[in-house]
């Protein structure tokens, strides 16, 4: 278990109640004194199954992988449907269990674009990444990756469990999953910024990596 660090603020918890178990998300009322000295209730939702409010943000999820090859930042293009519209991510995925953080971001790089990975360059401490409305947190890997983003294949089958789907010889989404990935240039990410929709953390990291804020190759992407 991750120990998240304390809060050092005068907000007080005082007490949490289960308000639904869905599949994926597990929901939960909060109780706080605020600074008034008042009661105030908070809503939020969580990946894992808290027993008690010392559980709350101390489980990581999983790891977000920020890579590139070349001097070109891998960027995913898929549909989320939590928005209902495609946009652009990095990609991540969800840590089982007993799997490293290593051979996760192994796996999630291969399963989602078919690369495999070169050289880790860091791994950072896990961060949250929607603190609006959960306690959601990812290990933030930097690698360099290498081969070719494949292609999607979508495989009809209703049991389908995408790369580990036994229909598969190659590279597979399953139907309810819609991603194709792709390296981009300075130049192009530039461009994309200012006319596409991105997910804020990869917004984020296009914005550094075109103003030469992630190695490669050339003077601009000198570490």
């Amino acid at each position: 278990m991750w120990n998240a660090p304390e809060g050092s603020g005068i907000m007080k918890l005082l007490g949490m109640k289960k308000r639904f178990e869905g599949k994926y998300l597990h929901g939960y009322e909060l109780t706080y004194e605020n600074r008034a000295g008042r009661e105030k209730t908070f809503e939020m939702v969580s990946r894992n199954a808290l027993n008690a409010p010392s559980e709350i943000g101390t489980h990581v999820s999983g790891v977000t992988i920020v890579a590139w090859k070349d001097d070109r930042l891998l960027l995913l293009k898929e549909f989320r449907m939590s928005i209902n519209r495609t946009i652009y991510n990095l990609c991540a995925g969800m840590l089982e269990e007993g799997e490293s953080v290593e051979d996760c971001a192994r796996r999630e790089l291969y399963e989602e674009t078919g690369l495999r990975v070169a050289r880790f360059l860091d791994i950072l401490p896990p961060s949250y990444s929607a603190v609006g409305f959960s306690d959601t947190a990812t290990w933030l890997v930097f690698l360099e990756a290498e081969g070719k983003p494949r292609k999607e294949a979508l495989c009809a089958a209703a049991d389908c469990a995408g790369a580990a789907c036994s229909n598969a010889g190659s590279f597979l989404l399953s139907e309810n999953e819609e991603i194709s990935a792709d390296f981009y240039t300075r130049e192009q990410i530039g461009e994309m910024l200012k006319t596409e929709t991105f997910s804020s953390r990869s917004q984020t990291v296009a914005w550094f990596f075109k103003n030469g804020g992630l190695p490669g190759r050339g003077k601009a992407g000198e570490a």
